[in-house]
């Protein structure tokens, strides 16, 4: 005696909704995921804090090798990245570049996600 439920054949109806077009458009969402990979690494997040909390606005990039403990190119990399995502603003000051938080940088990275 066969117990188990006779199947019927699949249907043209769908499921469920397709749920259409994405509302993060390709570009969009690899602009944000720069800014997201910029802050994803420990040395970039204790940039950012360092430079935030610096009294005058602006962190001379002599000043950032010694709190991390880090080479001066690897900071530089550190802070190129973090300015090619739009979060730092680097200014030259004769020999030494200065870097400062981008205006309302934090802001927007706060919001990416609630935005999605």
């Amino acid at each position: 005696m066969n117990l188990l439920p006779i199947l019927e054949p699949a249907t043209d109806e769908a499921c469920c909704a397709p749920a259409g077009t994405p509302a993060l458009g390709a570009e969009e969402a690899k602009q944000k995921a720069l800014v997201f990979k910029a802050l994803a690494d420990p040395n970039r997040l204790r940039l950012l804090s360092i430079i935030k909390a610096s009294s005058s606005g602006a962190t001379c990039v002599c000043d950032l090798t010694d709190p991390l403990d880090l080479g001066q190119p690897t900071v530089s990399h550190h802070l190129k990245i973090l300015v090619e995502a739009g979060l730092l603003h680097r200014e030259k000051r004769g020999t030494w570049a200065y870097f400062s938080l981008a205006p309302g940088a934090l802001d927007n990275a706060a919001g990416m996600l609630a935005n999605l």
